[in-house]
């Protein structure tokens, strides 16, 4: 059969006209670059002209301005959507690559990775087939098998990219719960005939400070709240191995099947890591899945110099790793991982009109075959670009700064008698509180130290989080910018002593300073 002489491309387009820039294609490049450089100059106008870390706004200031706004009645304008962007956005953005920010998890992030961003966006791959994607499915295999390799769980390991560690975790703890009942007697497995008729005796068990994605999960799965059993930390908020032990008796005891185990390398406050070694021991002695939470500790995997914190972690069954923490990417940039690739079949479903069975008996890489998610954005440019462009090594150089960072500002901390640190620093969190002296009152000291956070917040000065350990409220600095320096925090803290200090009350007058506007 001959095909007709083919028809030149610029014949297909529409006439000129202002729709011709609407939608992304060959005849909006010149809109899109001309688009692209004045958001750029926003984002240069932004960042020049922050005097902080946020701008101290609150929800009921902000919130009139997106009342006044009808979206059914477009600006038909670039420029004046920007505008409204930089009112309603911009101006009041937290810039997470301030050194006064040291609240959350939130890392800046390694210039490659933006510029991959650039390049994904407009095509808009989405990478669940490889008739959608080609390319960018190797380069997401490729790097989950370099994260495999880094982790050392062996020639059969497999994963997928996610949207973050909850994601990672429900997918594990899915997998497990799945993997757990395919094994009981008399049951043909999950996916066809749902959960067996004892699902109620399942068990997860995790230590008392892991993050909070494992009871998300567990509900997720059906299994409940109650499904999580937590077993009490040492001194150093890690995973008690005998209160593990104790805990694994207890469920013997009454009936109950652990399906899994989550450890933590690098729990939310404290950075703490479980002795993954001793649990995988356990694990392994009763066969049960040993799923290692490394949203935060991942990027020891880097590391020159801490490497062997994550002892062990080559034993999990899956673990969960995020790049947009420690490996310094954009979100969302993150992964769950296998030991056994086969073990991916429990979120496989095959659907005719996207990836056919026979599809992947050909062979063909669809990455939808081991997701939860359907479609996906192309977030494993970001990290593949910062690789190929930094290296690996100079991601974990980072990560060893802010360590260090972390325990000189630990020491800067404890030299003063005017604050109580609760630990020292595992990985790159610290957990302190602001006690003057003669302030015993535990009531009086969470007031304080929440007006001191809300007031530097307020002023913009400061972005500092909040935590509660063993019911007490403390401050916490989080720190994952390579770039801040000691004497970057030293004036932070000094005046977080002066604020504190303004704030406390008096002895003779207790009560009065609460009633404080805190600005």
């Amino acid at each position: 059969m001959e095909f007709a002489t083919p028809i030149p491309l610029h014949r297909l387009r529409p006439p000129c006209s202002p729709e011709t820039s609407m939608l992304f294609g060959e005849a909006s490049l010149d809109a899109y670059r001309e688009g692209m450089q004045r958001c750029m100059e926003r984002v240069r106008r932004t960042l020049t002209r922050a005097q902080g870390p946020c701008s101290g706004v609150e929800p009921h200031e902000l919130q009139p301005a997106f009342e006044a706004i009808d979206l059914d009645r477009p600006l038909n304008d670039l420029d004046a959507s920007l505008e409204e962007v930089q009112r309603l956005y911009l101006d009041h953005a937290v810039h997470f690559h301030h050194p006064r920010y040291v609240a959350h998890l939130n890392c800046p992030i390694t210039l490659p990775s933006i510029l991959a961003e650039a390049i994904a966006t407009p095509l808009n791959t989405a990478v669940e087939t490889w008739d959608q994607s080609a390319g960018a499915t190797l380069i997401e295999q490729k790097l989950i098998d370099w994260t495999a390799a880094r982790i050392g769980l062996g020639d059969e390991a497999d994963g997928v990219f996610t949207s973050g560690g909850t994601q990672s975790n429900l997918m594990a703890l899915s997998i497990a719960r799945d993997s757990a009942c395919e094994a009981m007697p008399g049951h043909a497995g999950n996916r066809h005939h749902g959960l067996p008729e004892n699902y109620r005796k399942l068990r997860i068990l995790t230590s008392e400070v892991s993050h909070f994605s494992v009871q998300k999960a567990a509900a997720l799965l059906g299994l409940g709240y109650d499904a999580v059993i937590s077993v009490p930390s040492d001194a150093d908020k890690r995973m008690d191995i005998d209160a593990l032990q104790a805990t694994l008796e207890d469920c013997d005891e009454a009936g109950l099947i652990p399906l899994a185990i989550v450890a933590t390398a690098g729990t939310t406050d404290f950075g703490s890591i479980d002795p993954i070694p001793a649990i995988a021991e356990r694990c392994r002695q009763r066969g049960i899945w040993l799923h290692i939470d490394a949203a935060y500790g991942g990027g020891l995997l880097l590391s020159s110099r801490h490497r062997h914190w994550l002892a062990g972690i080559e034993q999990a069954d899956s673990v969960s790793i995020d790049y947009h923490k420690t490996f310094f990417q954009p979100v969302s940039c993150s992964a769950c991982l296998v030991r056994d690739r086969r073990q991916l079949r429990h979120v496989t479903y095959h659907a005719d009109y996207l990836n056919p069975r026979d599809q992947a008996e050909e062979g063909t890489p669809d990455l939808v075959n081991k997701s939860l998610q359907t479609t996906r954005r192309f977030d494993a440019l970001k990290l593949w670009m910062t690789l190929r462009t930094l290296g690996a090594e100079r991601l974990g150089d980072c990560l060893d700064e802010v360590i260090e960072l972390a325990r000189q500002t630990y020491r800067a901390l404890r030299a003063r008698d005017d604050f109580e640190v609760l630990m020292p620093p595992a990985l790159s969190t610290l957990v302190f509180r602001y006690r003057p002296g003669g302030m015993d009152d535990e009531s009086d000291l969470e007031a304080l130290n929440q007006r001191i956070r809300q007031t530097l917040s307020r002023r913009g000065e400061a972005v500092i989080a909040g935590t509660r350990v063993d019911g007490r409220f403390h401050l916490k600095f989080t720190l994952l910018n390579p770039m801040t320096r000691l004497e970057d925090l030293m004036p932070l803290i000094s005046e977080i002593a002066r604020v504190g200090e303004s704030l406390a009350p008096s002895t003779s007058h207790p009560s009065n300073v609460w009633s404080q506007s805190s600005c």
